[in-house]
C-alpha cells in the first residue's frame, strides 16, 4: 500500500510516496480501503513545522478519510466490512489504507460521493462548533466569515443559511459569484477593500454578532473590533503563520501582533472571544460524534452541501499543498489514493 510521507519540515516537496506493509486491524479498530482523503489547512502548517500537534518527521499527516471497510479488529462488529464510511484518523490519513478507532467512523451517506465525504468532518465539525456549540449563532443574527471561499468557510455558510443568519464574507473577487450562488448575502474583498470599514458601513455601523476568523496575529484585533454589542469572536487557525516563515525573527513579529484580551474589557464591551481546535477534541468521543450525527442528519435533509473543488492524486499531495497555500480553492481539497 501507499503513503506519503513527510521527510522534513520544508516546501510541498518535502512529500515522499513510499510503499508500506498494510496494517491489520486490532482492537476497536476497523481497516478502511481510503478513496478520498481530506487536505485540511492543519496539514499545511504541520509540513512547515508550525503545528505542535503533528508528530515530528517523518511521518504522515492527515486528520480524515472516506473509504470502504476492509476488516475489523476481533472485538468489532464484523457487520462493518464492505460499509461506505467517514472516518476520523489522528494523523495518517494520506494513506491508501490505514486502520482507524470505531469511535471515529461513521457511515457515509449515499448520496455522498466519496470526494465529499472525504472533505466532509473537519470543515463542517469545526464550522458547527464555531457556529452553534460556542458561537450560539441565532436566527436573525450578523456572521461574519473570513476566507469563505474555504472548506470550513463554505461549511459556516451552510450552517448559518439554515439557522437563519444573515451573512457577511471577505474572499477574493473571483470567488465572490460562486459565494453568492451558495447563499452568501454580502462578499467583501479583503484584496482591495478595508473589511472593517466594509462591515461597518453594510451593518449601519453596528457591527456583526459572530466573526469566525482563521487568521490569526493582528487580524483578530481588526475582527473584534467590528463585533456588535454582545458579539462573539471565533478564533480557529492562525493561516497568516504560514506568511511569516522567515524564521524566528518573522514568527516573533507574528506573534507580536497578536490581541491580548483582558477579561475587565471583555465585561465592559460586552463582547465574547473563543478558540478552536478540533484536533484537541479527539477523547471527547461522545460530544463530537453528536454534532457529526446533526450534521449528516443536515446531509439527509439537503441543507449540508459539502464542495469539492477538485481531487488530486495521492502523489500529488505536494501540488495539493501548494494548491491550498497559494488560496486558490474554493472549498475543499482532496487526495485520492
Amino acid at each position: 500500500m501507499k503513503q506519503i510521507l513527510l521527510t522534513k519540515h520544508g516546501a510541498p516537496e518535502v512529500f515522499k510516496v513510499r510503499e508500506v506493509p498494510e496494517p491489520m486491524p486490532s482492537s476497536g479498530e476497523l481497516k478502511v480501503c481510503v478513496k478520498a482523503a481530506g487536505v485540511n489547512y492543519a496539514d499545511v502548517m504541520a509540513r512547515l513545522g508550525l503545528y505542535p500537534d503533528a508528530p515530528p518527521p517523518p511521518c504522515v499527516v492527515g486528520y480524515e478519510v472516506s473509504g470502504i471497510v476492509e476488516a475489523v479488529g476481533p472485538d468489532v462488529d464484523p457487520s462493518w466490512i464492505g460499509k461506505e464510511v467517514i472516518a476520523a484518523t489522528r494523523f495518517g490519513g494520506y494513506s491508501s489504507k490505514l486502520c482507524v478507532p470505531l469511535s471515529g467512523v461513521f457511515s457515509k451517506p449515499p448520496c455522498l460521493s466519496f470526494e465529499q465525504a472525504g472533505g466532509l468532518f473537519v470543515n463542517y465539525v469545526t464550522a458547527w462548533q464555531l457556529l452553534v456549540a460556542l458561537g450560539g449563532l441565532k436566527k436573525g443574527e450578523t456572521l461574519l466569515i473570513h476566507n469563505a471561499g474555504g472548506g470550513v468557510g463554505l461549511a459556516a455558510l451552510d450552517i448559518a443559511k439554515h439557522i437563519g443568519a444573515s451573512t457577511l464574507g471577505t474572499a477574493s473577487e473571483r470567488k465572490h459569484d460562486f459565494l453568492k450562488e451558495r447563499g452568501l448575502g454580502q462578499a467583501i474583498d479583503y484584496r482591495s477593500q478595508d473589511f472593517t470599514k466594509e462591515v461597518r458601513k453594510l451593518t449601519q455601523g453596528r457591527g456583526v454578532d459572530l466573526v469566525i476568523d482563521p487568521l490569526g496575529g493582528s487580524h483578530w484585533k481588526q475582527s473584534y473590533a467590528v463585533l456588535a454589542p454582545a458579539g462573539r469572536l471565533g478564533m480557529f487557525g492562525m493561516s497568516t503563520a504560514t506568511e511569516s516563515r522567515v524564521g524566528f525573527f518573522g514568527l516573533l513579529k507574528f506573534l507580536g501582533g497578536t490581541p491580548w484580551f483582558h477579561p475587565i474589557s471583555l465585561m465592559n464591551k460586552n463582547r465574547g472571544v473563543f478558540g478552536v481546535n478540533v484536533g484537541h477534541l479527539w477523547e471527547e468521543t461522545r460530544l463530537v460524534r453528536g454534532w457529526v450525527e446533526e450534521i449528516l442528519r443536515g446531509v439527509q435533509d439537503g441543507w449540508v452541501n459539502p464542495h469539492v473543488d477538485r481531487p488530486f492524486r495521492l502523489e500529488e499531495a505536494a501540488r495539493a499543498h501548494r494548491y491550498l497555500e497559494e488560496r486558490r480553492n474554493i472549498g475543499k481539497v482532496v487526495l485520492i489514493p
